[in-house]
């Protein structure tokens, strides 16, 4: 753990848990104007200052909560039928989606082309049945459903991050970047974030050195000494989903912050939840996500092989 990650903020003594690093309050300018419509206005914010996850729950942290507990993932669980209507019962399975990379070149205005529901499908065998995670200890977990973060978070005495709070730390410090880094995709040639290079989605020429997911810290932190921010996993907030920013207000709002939504009979929270970071499979031809600003709405009770999470505590 660097100096970084174990600094306490003035008053703050020291951190809540293991691997957690101090993010100063302040206000920041969230969103961007540049590329997607979603990421619009750019608004001013004001945070409060938090204690965030150094990186994103790793494998190995996530097997501990799951001994501890007992817990079993949403994707360990069949969709009961009454709340998926018209599903085909063979799909009332456990499983969850999993990349398949086509074999030829293919249209990028179906994802199907890409994705697959796999039965038996889950953190354990993130590739179906037959995968293991032999290796991967410290690689983000993945086939998290939003109720899977949140029950982790409470076990942890955590949270997860608004969207606000999450921009801001994975900002690092640099005022309307377009990277948590700066600006430059390869500054000197270096790469700094596990995505996809090549074709999307049938050819991934890996020049990061990973076709899949990498193991945290591989990759250098930003300026708060944050891994991961960019690529290799999407990371869950609390906040819904909406297609643009609110206007900016008269003065900086407070940590924006939607009220969390009744659980289902599944654990499932009803709606799309923010999703941040891009992953591994974002490109710059099809998802240009892998940016601090950038932003998507995901199901709640969906999980695939490349979404996880980080917690925050706040004072």
């Amino acid at each position: 753990m660097t100096d970084t990650a174990t600094a306490a903020g003035p008053g703050q003594g020291p951190a809540p848990a293991k691997g957690m690093v101090w993010i100063p309050g302040g206000t920041f300018l969230m969103g961007s104007e540049e590329f997607y419509p979603e990421e619009r206005p750019v608004h001013p914010v004001r945070v409060d200052g938090f204690w965030i996850d150094t990186e994103p729950v790793t494998v190995a942290r996530f097997r501990r909560f799951v001994k501890a507990t007992g817990y079993r993932t949403l994707a360990e669980r069949a969709p009961i039928p009454d709340e998926v209507p018209g599903a085909d019962p063979a799909l009332l399975v456990p499983g969850s989606l999993v990349f398949c990379a086509p074999a030829h070149p293919v249209g990028l205005d179906d994802w199907t082309a890409w994705w697959r529901w796999v039965p038996g499908a889950f953190w354990r065998r993130p590739e179906g049945p037959g995968s293991d995670l032999n290796g991967r200890d410290l690689h983000p977990v993945t086939h998290i459903a939003h109720a899977d973060a949140l029950a982790y978070a409470a076990w942890a005495g955590a949270d997860l991050p608004t969207e606000a709070e999450w921009e801001y730390a994975a900002r690092g410090g640099l005022e309307q970047a377009t990277y948590s880094w700066g600006e430059g995709l390869l500054p000197r040639g270096r790469h700094h974030a596990n995505i996809w290079q090549g074709d999307f989605p049938h050819h991934n020429r890996a020049l990061d050195g990973f076709s899949g997911t990498s193991p945290v810290r591989t990759f250098p932190p930003n300026g708060y000494g944050l891994y991961d921010v960019t690529g290799n996993v999407w990371e869950w907030t609390l906040d819904t989903f909406t297609s643009w920013h609110p206007g900016p207000a008269p003065k900086p709002c407070c940590t924006p912050h939607n009220p969390r939504a009744t659980v289902d009979s599944a654990g499932a929270v009803a709606g799309r939840r923010v999703i941040k970071g891009g992953s591994h499979l974002c490109a710059p031809s099809y998802c240009l996500r892998y940016r601090p600003a950038a932003r998507q709405g995901q199901d709640t009770d969906s999980s695939t092989c490349h979404l996880g999470f980080r917690c925050v505590v706040r004072p």
